[in-house]
């Protein structure tokens, strides 16, 4: 049996001699953790800030120009393998290995995993390994000298480099460029065989399930060898002669318990294992894992809409109710199952059902896609190209296809991964952003999306589609970001519209849009030490990475909200207004669902405390946005929609079973006041929806700022509300309302009774404890309605400041500053 010896204690940390670093750390061995990075480390033994604070992230650039080496020594104890390979499954990034000062291996690619014969070079006892990384900076800024620059959004040489991107900054992330062994290290000791690969294809046959295992070994002994392998039942082995390193397998299964998407159906896993024999029986080596047996189709045939792009998931269409996702923090080795599992927690309680792994950020790690599987998301990944023209020469050419078929055979078990996409907006930036002239010819990554990554996709898994780019239009004929075809990207909104805009789009798939907020008060407080506090102040501006960030805020303020008095009313108000957007735009493409067949938020969540496009922010907490997307993304949701000839109702069924109950729409008052109401009948089938039109009298307020209209179907589903003037052109009653407030075992009741309306009310309970959270926000009451927010936190909160603000916040209390 192979037998491994972990590679983590015992590191140290060195800058390089002579690297102009502070006097502190030059010439000191600093404790390292493995896996870890160089940051992680200075941060653990206090030679440097939180970079996350403040602007620390300034006065850390050097790290990322700077050469390091890690060192440790380690006892082997020589035995009878004929192999003893050193494996690093991930390096960040351009390494060179010393084993007991002889050269073992360089590397120069964070997103694939090396492996060394070192049996040779091991010593009985004591063993000194050595991993030295040269400043990525000065690799990158030597490849792009040598092969001619490249246009790039950001002016930082990320593409020059097979690296994690957003390492170099984005518009919504620090530039901190790491580097250090941030993956599993150790000694594997082995002989005759091993197991180099298991590559499981599997499909559905009818009612059955067929898993076709693609089984690469690596031989010290050239002898022949029996691989076994076994599935929920099913048993088979192959006899591999000598001299052949490959075996495929085929096991069918009986009508076995399908995967689904959550909503769809339960996620049934089933342990798979194969094992190597060599001609004595033995096992030599076992490779396991758990596999889901679900179909994925990608429709794409031509309409008369244009260019579908519709999943379907055992011959289900599923609306895709998807997030973007980033890395979850700037540095991997601190992100643990416990915490992706309370993101993935939180994207399930929002009604999310698809992941976005965003092609600037990394492959995640197997627990991300084992807790997909588990809780029934669905993942579509990215190979790594984001906003920027990519070379194809060497040594990319070949690090590119190494690593997509690394990541293509390793992802292969996961049944929540259902598409690969090619890259972010390459395409669409060659077309748009005016990089054909400063390319002059030069290669710009079309060769991987159209012509490597299809090819390796195909022949390693052609049980997934492959989709060449976010956005893309599914032919060069037609225009990569046509809303019309394929997938297409929404940021005209963001960047120079009012969100209102998204209702002249009806595309066929909204791979992102966005809208940015502030992160919640506690984080930002625990990030900056500004004050005043104010949107423009010194550690708000630098945590405000997006070009222009503050006056695209500023823009959607002014074009709905009353204006905010003070930093208060200011972050209270772009965050609604972010909710706001993303709820209409969702709603809105929802409503067209014959035509729309999915949309992706961006983005789910943040890397570190920033003002950004996410609805859980960099520490965890859920902005205003999430709540929104919770109601907009619901299996049933009712709204209100304007149409040519008038209003309408819809109603939008992405639940298995039909819908039916007797809606209201109700045209009132301010002050709850009925004018005009109407009652219809819903019947709305499994995954579809109905639009109803209105009544002319519904539509037509007899005054405008004043009147709005209410849509309700039953307490199982969140009413539907439609106002006729913008907020800032309300004659909004000065809000009042009655509190009380009642303790439970782990928080407190807050129950609020409307005396006057109350439009978006939200009760920020972080700003009395950053670890208090609340159940419900964006409530609109019309008077002697009331709600309950449930607020959890580890010791009672102050009852008076719960019930005040700026803890309760609505619209119209504005009007009181």
């Amino acid at each position: 049996m192979v037998s491994r010896q972990a590679l983590y204690d015992g590191w140290t940390l060195r800058a390089a001699p002579g690297a102009q670093v502070p006097v502190e750390i030059a010439g000191r061995a600093v404790p390292a953790t493995v896996p870890g990075c160089v940051h992680t480390d200075l941060l653990d033994a206090g030679l440097i800030d939180d970079p996350y604070l403040d602007d620390n992230e300034l006065a850390l650039a050097w790290i990322g120009r700077t050469d390091w080496s890690y060192q440790t020594t380690f006892v082997h104890r020589p035995g009878d393998d004929e192999r003893v390979d050193l494996v690093c499954a991930g390096l960040d990034t351009v390494a060179t290995l010393t084993l007991n000062g002889v050269e073992v291996g360089r590397t120069q690619n964070m997103h694939r995993g090396y492996r060394f014969d070192v049996r040779s070079l091991l010593r009985d006892g004591d063993n000194d390994l050595v991993v030295a990384f040269d400043s990525a900076y000065r690799y990158a800024e030597a490849q792009q000298e040598r092969l001619g620059d490249r246009p790039n959004a950001y002016p930082e040489p990320f593409h020059f480099i097979r690296k994690m991107a957003c390492n170099f900054g984005w518009d919504w992330g620090p530039t901190l460029v790491t580097a250090g062994i941030w993956q599993e290290i150790g000694l594997h000791a082995w002989s005759t065989a091993r197991l180099a690969t298991v590559r499981p294809l599997v499909t559905m046959d009818g009612r059955d399930g067929r898993v076709e295992l693609h089984v690469e070994i690596e031989r010290a002994s050239d002898v022949p060898l029996t691989v076994r392998a076994a599935v929920a039942g099913a048993h088979t082995e192959a006899i591999v002669p000598a001299g052949q390193r490959t075996a495929v397998l085929t096991l069918t299964v009986r009508e076995p318990a399908l995967w689904w998407p959550r909503g769809y159906g339960e996620q049934a896993r089933h342990p798979i294992e194969v094992t190597v024999h060599g001609p004595d029986g033995d096992t030599l080596d076992v490779w396991s894992h758990r596999v889901g047996f679900r179909s994925v189709r990608l429709d794409t045939t031509p309409d008369e809409h244009g260019t579908p792009f519709a999943l379907s998931i055992n011959n289900v269409p599923v609306f895709v109710r998807g997030v973007n996702w980033i890395p979850d923090d700037v540095f991997p080795t601190r992100i643990t199952r416990d915490q992706l599992a309370e993101r993935f927690d939180q994207a399930v309680e929002a009604n999310i059902n698809l992941l976005r792994v965003w092609g600037g950020g990394r492959y995640e790690s197997a627990d991300f896609y084992d807790l997909a599987d588990e809780r029934g998301l669905l993942v579509q990944q990215d190979f790594l190209f984001a906003c920027a023209a990519y070379p194809e020469e060497e040594p990319f050419a070949t690090e590119v296809a190494a690593e997509a078929a690394e990541q293509v055979t390793r992802l292969a078990p996961y049944p929540s991964l259902v598409l690969w996409t090619g890259n972010n907006e390459n395409i669409w930036g060659w077309h748009d952003w005016d990089w054909q002239e400063p390319l002059a010819g030069r290669t710009w990554g079309r060769g991987y999306y159209l012509d490597v990554l299809p090819r390796i996709v195909g022949e390693l898994d052609p049980t997934r589609p492959y989709w060449p780019g976010s956005p893309w239009s599914g032919t060069e004929a037609i225009h990569p970001n046509d809303p019309a075809h394929g997938t297409t990207h929404i940021w005209d909104v963001w960047n120079t519209d009012d969100y209102t805009r998204y209702r002249e789009y009806v595309p066929r798939f909204v791979a992102e849009f966005g809208y940015q907020a502030p992160p919640a008060y506690a984080t930002v407080r625990r990030a900056l030490s500004d004050e005043p506090l104010a949107h423009d102040s010194p550690g708000m501006a630098h945590h405000q990475k997006a070009a222009n960030g503050d006056a695209k805020l500023q823009r959607g303020l002014d074009a709905h909200l009353p204006a905010p008095a003070d930093f208060d009313d200011w972050h209270y108000l772009t965050q609604l207004n972010q909710a706001r957007a993303i709820q209409l735009g969702v709603e809105h493409f929802r409503s067209h669902g014959d035509v729309c067949a999915g949309t992706i938020v961006w983005q789910l969540n943040d890397c570190w405390p920033v003002t950004s496009w996410s609805a859980v922010d960099g520490d965890g907490r859920r902005k205003p946005l999430w709540y929104s997307l919770r109601h907009a993304y619901a299996d049933r949701l009712l709204t209100v929609q304007p149409r040519a000839g008038g209003l309408a109702l819809v109603a939008v069924n992405d639940g298995g079973m039909p819908w039916r109950a007797s809606a209201s729409v109700t045209r009132v008052t301010l002050a709850g006041e009925p004018r005009a109401k109407t009652t219809m009948e819903l019947a709305v089938p499994a995954y579809s929806a109905v639009t109803l039109a209105l009544p002319a009298e519904l539509g037509r307020p007899e005054e405008a700022r004043r009147e709005l209209l209410v849509a309700e179907a039953g307490e199982s589903t969140r009413r539907a509300l439609w106002f006729f003037a913008e907020d800032r052109e309300v004659e909004w009653p000065v809000a009042a309302w009655e509190a009380t407030v009642e303790p439970f075992d782990g928080g407190q009741r807050v129950r609020i009774t409307a005396r006057t309306v109350l439009r978006d009310l939200t009760l920020f309970a972080d700003r009395l404890d950053p670890a208090a959270s609340v159940d419900e926000a964006l409530v609109t009451l019309l008077p002697g309605e009331s709600t309950t927010f449930t607020v959890r936190a580890c010791e009672p909160l102050d009852s008076a400041a719960l019930t005040a603000r700026p803890v309760l916040r609505c619209v119209n209390d504005i009007q009181q500053s």
